[in-house]
């Protein structure tokens, strides 16, 4: 079956329980954390989106099913004074795996960053998720390093 990407509209039914069940779906996963989204994040989470102009999302279908995401966020460069696209989200189901479905999540996000002029496209990933960063790297992701001698970049964060 044809696999389909088509962006969001976080006002469709069918769209928001799909990005519902597939951002859940990778949430439960253990590279997502291992626990499902609490209840008042789906229960708010669309809405948000929709609210926000920073954000696009994309799910791959096939046939009528929901298959894989991609949930992006636009940022800004300012060594390069352009804008970005951070790839917030990527998720596909697991029996879906290793069939194309990620790279054709990438590559909507990729036409995305070119049709908003991004200067860059970004994401991260576990160091353990070794079949998510095989697949990031043959998509042309590298690690951020502005000198190697200085090292890679490393992501860090601070809840709030």
């Amino acid at each position: 079956m044809t696999l389909r990407i088509l962006p969001v509209d976080y006002s469709n039914a069918a769209h928001r329980s799909a990005l519902l069940m597939l951002l859940n779906a990778y949430a439960m996963d253990p590279m997502g954390g291992g626990q499902a989204l609490a209840q008042d994040v789906q229960d708010r989470l669309c809405d948000d989106l929709a609210a926000r102009p920073d954000a696009a999302s994309f799910i791959a279908w096939r046939g009528d099913a929901p298959v894989g995401l991609v949930n992006c966020m636009a940022g800004y460069s300012t060594f390069k004074a352009k804008p970005l696209l951070n790839i917030h989200d990527i998720a596909v189901l697991p029996d879906c795996r290793g069939q194309g479905v990620g790279q054709a999540l990438l590559a909507a996000a990729e036409q995305l960053a070119i049709d908003r002029g991004c200067c860059k496209l970004t994401l991260e990933v576990l160091t353990g998720n070794a079949r998510a960063l095989q697949s990031y790297l043959r998509f042309g992701f590298a690690p951020y390093a502005l000198d190697p001698a200085a090292g890679q970049a490393s992501f860090m964060q601070k809840w709030l």
